[in-house]
């Protein structure tokens, strides 16, 4: 390993193009190599972006072209050399190098070009993240988390942090951590939500961003147990101006993304076109309405949930055919005498992305029964689950509002509806594309009476609430409320298949390491 110079400036890969006719440094890691006669080229990678670096003798010694073509995957090294524009190389140039200096090397690096499991990608999660899909989603996490702070401090919104110990839960003990408290059970935060109601009582209005923790052992593509919750609290405010918070701040990020992270969508292969018409106004509708949407009692512009799942259907087993027989004909051409090597990796290679195009479908075949049956078969009072959510939402090409629920089904504190008690003014917010919930939220209830009767009936310690009960004592105010969860909201606008993707270190019913 070298002694490097750490006072000497480097220039960030995504500023290159500034630098076009000019001599820089770059330190990074070695992301691809590939070799010829008196010549090796370096894909370099430094966290802000991607370069070519050409290392030939026309330029340099033979000792440091053996130093550069030396390099394994993942070696760290320094580098220094001109700028060229090149618009078919990535972000527009590559590197002529003068000199490089092999800074760390890396040997056996365990993460190879093949194809790897996720439970073997997961163990490796620390060497994971350099892979080029990770580093753009957690690129595209890093713009969302400041668009959010953006959003909300343009808005006159206080940042404030809840605590992360309680005493009590926030919706139900089922699904708590319980921990050691100096001798008392506590439990870590479900939700920062009550304390943020005291907050905006003080500051009119905030919004917490912080860990949240859920104990459920479940192992579904939407399910963490540690994640970040933004949480705003907005003195004034009822259910509608409540959602129209939820829309506007929801449309700002996007835009960010969409303005910000172009490259980073291009590397993941986001089609940005429902992110795009994510910027209209999303459709809102009642609890009663989207049940009977799900249940095909009506439609949405002329397309009916059930029948359009059961053409989906059909659709879909066609193209399971027309893929296994594209399969069986190119294995039949690998097997013909004579055929050249690279035809063979030719069709190797296409056999290999239809088999996972075929595995993809199959899935789908297994899911689209299960979504028909559900809708057909919902049961009008219940929450909705991920296939009601699916079958509902793949109608939408953007965000869609659900609210006035059946009061049974949503948490103790949120508002009844004064026109019919039946329902509690909450609100969630669904994704487009299968993803289901990303914002839950609602007015809050003010009444004292009605808070203690609900508390009572969700067979909730009292004496763990009084201090909620004083902020409806003493100067209640209408007041209202939403929570995001930021992983699903990376899941869903980079189209990740599993939540996991979405945080750098992942924390879920099996998986506490690395």
């Amino acid at each position: 390993m070298s002694i490097l110079d750490l006072t000497k400036q480097t220039t960030p890969i995504e500023h290159l193009q500034q630098f076009v006719g000019q001599s820089v440094c770059l330190r990074g890691w070695v992301a691809n190599k590939r070799e010829g006669k008196g010549i090796a080229f370096i894909i370099l990678r430094d966290g802000t972006g991607y370069c070519q670096c050409v290392v030939s003798t026309d330029n340099v010694s033979e000792e440091i072209l053996q130093a550069a073509q030396s390099t394994s995957l993942e070696s760290s090294v320094e580098i220094a050399g001109l700028v060229l524009a090149d618009e078919k190389q990535i972000g527009g140039v590559e590197i002529q190098v003068s000199n490089l200096i092999v800074v760390g090397n890396s040997e056996n690096y365990p993460i190879a070009k093949k194809e790897h499991g996720v439970e073997f990608l997961m163990d490796q999660r620390h060497l994971w993240l350099r892979s080029t899909r990770q580093w753009a989603i957690m690129r595209v996490r890093n713009t969302i988390i400041f668009a959010i702070h953006e959003y909300f401090q343009k808005e006159g919104f206080v940042q404030m942090d809840a605590p992360l110990f309680t005493n009590n839960a926030c919706e139900g003990t089922s699904t708590l951590f319980e921990t050691d408290f100096y001798g008392e059970p506590a439990y870590l935060s479900q939700s920062g939500q009550l304390y943020g109601e005291a907050m905006a009582m003080a500051m009119g209005k905030i919004y917490t961003f912080g860990p949240t923790f859920r104990a459920e052992k479940s192992k579904t593509r939407r399910h963490l147990s540690e994640f970040w919750m933004i949480e705003p609290e907005m003195a004034f405010y009822d259910i509608f101006k409540n959602m129209d918070c939820i829309e506007a701040f929801l449309q700002s990020v996007i835009q960010k993304v969409l303005t910000n992270c172009k490259h980073e969508l291009e590397t993941i292969g986001r089609d940005t076109s429902v992110l795009e018409s994510s910027l209209k106004s999303f459709p809102r509708m009642t609890y009663d309405q989207a049940v009977r949407i799900i249940k095909g009692e009506e439609n949405v512009n002329g397309v009916n949930s059930i029948t359009s799942l059961e053409e989906e259907l059909k659709q879909t087993e066609e193209k399971l055919d027309v893929i296994n027989a594209e399969i069986q004909d190119r294995e039949a051409k690998i097997a013909t005498p004579g055929l050249k090597k690279g035809e063979i990796n030719f069709h190797q290679t296409k056999i290999i992305q239809l088999k996972q195009d075929k595995a993809d479908i199959e899935e789908e075949l297994r899911n689209i029964p299960q979504w028909i049956a559900s809708a057909k078969n919902f049961e009008y009072g219940n929450d909705f689950g991920g296939s009601d959510e699916t079958v509902l939402t793949r109608l939408f090409d953007s965000p869609v509002m659900v609210y006035d629920w059946p009061h049974e089904v949503k948490a103790f504190y949120l508002k009844r509806n004064p026109e019919d008690a039946r329902f509690a003014r909450g609100v969630d917010v669904l994704a487009p594309e299968g993803y289901g919930e990303i914002v839950g939220g609602g007015e809050r209830e003010t009444d004292v009476n009605l808070l203690t009767q609900k508390i009572h009936e969700h067979q909730l310690p009292m004496e763990a609430f009084e201090w909620y009960l004083d902020l409806r004592r003493f100067g209640s105010v209408p007041h209202a409320g939403f929570g995001l969860g930021l992983e699903r909201l990376v899941t869903w606008i980079c189209k990740l298949k599993h939540v996991r993707e979405s945080i750098p270190f992942p924390r879920m019913y099996g998986r506490l390491t690395p």
